[in-house]
């Protein structure tokens, strides 16, 4: 959605009519038949919990299934404000840009920002000395995602089409790496072990490359595998 201040990526209107629209009918639908559904669970052997579904099948009687059709809804709008949530949104203006995520909101200012590029599915944006200023994946689909650099360029960012232009300076990360000074091979190390946790690690992970960037050093993920470049001096 572009205005004449700003370009929102992100959180369309079209997002919220497919979340807001869609997830609460199928729970409005799951709820109306579920009766009928444990009706023919129960006489399926290998579906598990068969006590709360021999349960669920009695209540058959209209209060019963209308219960369960507003429960439906109910849980149908929460899935969709947590998908919604958990949706990377983009604002672009002149002065600056916003990442919106999980309540957690990084803003770079335009005059920071020496080369803006997309990483696959990240969006990076580097100053003149190439530290990271921020590194965020996007949820656009492939079709979509043409809309992003003409996002940045309309509002007068320098965008790459090549990409990141220190991308041939990154090395993989082994093991205490003897050309890191220790304070990175230690919060390197610390990330790898995060990655193991799945979900739960994704906090650590970005908490920790900005700890790296402390450090002067850049850090980027691939298939769970981290590569280091010292920034520019």
């Amino acid at each position: 959605m572009t205005t004449d201040t700003k370009t929102v990526i992100g959180h369309s209107a079209a997002d919220k009519l497919l979340l807001y629209g869609g997830l609460p009918l199928v729970g409005i639908a799951l709820g109306f038949f579920l009766p009928r559904i444990a009706d023919w669970a129960v006489d399926q052997s290998w579906v598990p919990m068969q006590g709360p579904l021999e349960l669920i099948a009695k209540w058959d009687a209209w209060w019963a299934v209308g219960i369960f059709t507003a429960l439906g809804l109910l849980a149908g709008i929460l899935l969709a404000a947590m998908a919604l949530e958990d949706t990377l949104k983009v604002t672009v203006t002149t002065t600056d840009v916003e990442f919106l995520k999980n309540q957690q909101t990084r803003r770079v200012l335009r005059t920071q920002a020496a080369v803006v590029f997309l990483d696959g599915k990240e969006i990076v944006i580097q100053d003149a000395a190439s530290h990271e200023l921020a590194r965020e994946k996007h949820d656009e689909l492939k079709s979509e995602a043409k809309k992003i650099p003409a996002a940045f360029r309309a509002h007068g960012y320098p965008w790459s089409d090549q990409g990141d232009p220190h991308a041939d300076q990154f090395r993989r990360w082994v093991e205490d790496d003897p050309d890191l000074p220790p304070a990175v091979n230690a919060v390197l190390r610390a990330r790898s072990k995060a990655f193991s946790q799945g979900s739960k690690g994704k906090a650590d992970l970005r908490e920790l490359r900005d700890e790296i960037a402390k450090l002067d050093y850049v850090v980027r993920d691939k298939d769970s595998k981290q590569y280091w470049r010292p920034v520019s001096r």
